[in-house]
C-alpha cells in the first residue's frame, strides 16, 4: 500500500468510510442458507487472532477471505494456518478498509488492541457487514454506546467475545439466583488474580517498516512509536488499553453482572490500587480493587498482577455471596461451613447453539436472528462499560497512604475485608513494606445508567469519551 502522510490519509479515510457506509454485502437482511458461504474479515493477527482463525477454519460453510494487520509480519504465519486447512489462502491488507469495500465479505471479526474495537465494529456495522468484536468491546464508554446504537440501525448482527456467555453451567447459576434458592444475592465477586510481571522501561524509536503505524494507532493519541506497545503490552497503557480490569478482567465482570438479576450499569463505583512491586513503563494498576453498586447487589471486582494464593480455590474466577451461604467451584457452602455441596440442580435456556461463541455468531449471522447471540453487543457494552467505570474512578483518585486508614466506604465491612486482603497480599503474599508507601483512592461516583453519564462530575463524564484523530473519529451520536 502506498504510504501516505498524515493529511492525504486523512482525506482517503474519509473517502473510504463514505464508500463502506454504501457499499452493503450479500448477507444485508438475507437469511443465509446451509450451502451459502460466509466470508469473514479477521482483523487483528496476534495473540486472540489466533483463536479467530481456528474458530472459523473448522467451520462448515465459512471462508477467511481476509487477513488483516497494520504489521504485514503477522500475515505469514497466519496464511499458513489458514491454507493448510482449507487449501486457500486469504488476502491480506493492513487497511481494514479495502475488505469493508469488498461487498461479498459479510463478516468481520476484531481481535485488534482495545482502542480499535468500537470503531471498527461501528465501520463494519456502516458497511453492512456483521461483526464478531474481542472483549472489551469498547476503549470508553461513550464509544461502545455509538456502537450499539449503530448496530441497531443497521440492522447487524454483532457478538462480544465474552465466551463465557456460551456456558451452560453459567446460565444455569443465573437461574438459580434469578430463583431465590440460597436466599439475596449480597455480593457478586469477580476475581483476576493473574500474575503480571514487569514489562521494563524502552525508549521511543522508529516503527519497523513493516508496520504502518498511523494505522496502528487509529482512533488513539498520537505518540511516538515504543516497542513496549506492539504487540501485546499496550494493554498497560491507558491510550490502548484498559488494564486487566479490561483484559482478562471484562470475562469475569461479564460473568459477574449478568449473575445480578437485570443487572445493566451501577449506581455508583468506587476504585482504588496501584503499580506495585516494581517500576516500569505500565500506567494501568496491577493491583485494584472495585466496588459497583447495583442496589441488593453490591459487584466486588478484584485484580491481583503479582503473585497470590486462590480465594476459596479461585484465582481467575466468580464467587456469589448469599444470605444463607457461598458459592464458590461450582459448591454451595452454608455459612459457617467449609464443606461444599452440590448445586440445586434448575433449567435454563441452552446456550452455544451453533457451536462455542464463534459457531454461534454464524448462527445468528445466517438466521439474521438477534436474539439467537449469546453475548449480544448490548451485553458488552454494559460489562465493557463497568470496567471503564471502575477505571475512571482510580484515574480520577489521589494518593492515600496505606498508613493512614480510609473512611471511604461508610460502614461497608465487606470492602474493608476485601482492602484488608489486598494489603495482605502485597505484604505477607509479596513482601512489600506499605510503611511510607501510597495507593490512589479513587472517587466516589455517582451514576445514572440510563442517560449513562455521571450525575455530580464534569470531570469524569468528560472522560466517559475521548479526542479522536482524523480519519478516526466515533461520532457523537448515530
Amino acid at each position: 500500500m502506498t504510504r501516505l502522510d498524515r493529511r492525504q490519509f486523512g482525506k482517503a479515510a474519509l473517502a473510504v468510510a463514505a464508500t463502506i457506509t454504501i457499499a452493503g454485502t450479500k448477507s444485508s437482511g438475507k437469511v443465509l442458507g446451509a450451502n451459502d458461504t460466509v466470508r469473514v474479515a479477521i482483523a487483528g493477527l496476534n495473540g486472540r487472532g489466533s483463536a479467530h482463525v481456528g474458530g472459523y477454519v473448522s467451520q462448515k460453510g465459512v471462508e477467511i477471505a481476509y487477513l488483516v494487520d497494520p504489521d504485514k509480519r503477522t500475515f505469514s504465519k497466519r496464511v499458513k494456518d489458514v491454507e493448510g486447512k482449507t487449501g486457500k489462502a486469504p488476502k491480506t491488507v493492513q487497511d481494514i478498509r479495502e475488505a469493508l469495500a469488498d461487498k461479498n465479505v459479510d463478516a468481520v471479526s476484531i481481535a485488534t488492541p482495545n482502542h480499535w474495537h468500537s470503531l471498527m465494529t461501528i465501520w463494519a456495522c456502516q458497511a453492512g457487514k456483521d461483526v464478531y468484536v474481542e472483549k472489551p468491546m469498547s476503549h470508553n464508554v461513550h464509544e461502545g454506546r455509538i456502537a450499539v446504537e449503530t448496530a441497531r440501525k443497521n440492522k447487524r448482527m454483532v457478538q462480544h467475545g465474552t465466551q463465557s456467555r456460551s456456558s451452560d453451567s453459567w446460565a444455569k447459576l443465573a437461574e438459580i439466583v434469578k430463583a431465590g434458592t440460597y436466599g439475596k444475592l449480597l455480593v457478586s465477586r469477580a476475581l483476576c488474580y493473574k500474575p503480571r510481571g514487569t514489562i521494563g522501561i524502552k525508549d521511543n524509536s522508529r516503527a519497523p517498516t513493516e508496520i504502518d503505524y498511523n494505522l496502528w494507532l487509529g482512533p488513539a493519541s498520537s505518540r511516538p512509536f515504543n516497542s513496549n506497545f506492539v504487540h501485546y503490552n499496550w494493554h498497560w497503557f491507558w491510550d490502548f488499553g484498559n488494564g486487566d480490569i479490561g483484559n482478562q478482567g471484562v470475562h469475569q465482570m461479564d460473568i459477574a453482572r449478568w449473575l445480578i438479576p437485570n443487572a445493566t450499569l451501577p449506581k455508583s463505583v468506587i476504585s482504588l490500587g496501584g503499580r506495585f512491586g516494581y517500576t516500569d513503563q505500565g500506567e494501568t494498576p496491577n493491583t485494584q480493587i472495585s466496588f459497583l453498586d447495583f442496589g441488593q447487589t453490591m459487584l466486588v471486582f478484584e485484580v491481583r498482577g503479582l503473585k497470590t494464593d486462590s480465594l476459596m480455590g479461585e484465582k481467575v474466577g466468580n464467587i456469589l455471596h448469599f444470605e444463607n451461604g457461598t458459592i464458590a467451584g461450582g459448591k454451595f457452602f452454608k455459612k459457617g461451613s467449609d464443606k461444599g455441596e452440590p448445586l440445586v440442580s434448575i433449567d435454563a435456556p441452552k446456550r452455544g447453539i451453533g457451536g462455542g461463541i464463534f459457531g454461534n455468531f454464524i448462527s445468528a449471522v445466517r438466521s439474521r436472528k438477534n436474539e439467537l447471540l449469546d453475548a449480544e453487543v448490548l451485553e458488552g457494552h454494559y460489562s465493557s462499560a463497568c470496567c471503564h467505570l471502575a477505571n475512571l474512578s482510580v484515574r480520577l483518585g489521589k494518593d492515600v497512604p496505606f498508613s493512614e486508614k480510609t473512611k471511604a466506604f461508610g460502614d461497608d465491612k465487606n470492602a474493608y475485608e476485601t482492602l484488608g486482603r489486598m494489603e495482605e497480599h502485597l505484604t505477607k503474599g509479596n513482601g512489600l513494606k506499605l510503611d511510607g508507601m501510597s495507593y490512589k483512592l479513587g472517587r466516589k461516583l455517582d451514576f445514572d445508567a440510563a442517560s449513562e453519564k455521571f450525575t455530580s462530575d464534569a470531570e469524569a463524564n468528560a472522560l466517559l469519551t475521548r479526542p479522536y484523530r482524523d480519519g478516526f473519529v466515533v461520532p457523537q451520536k448515530v
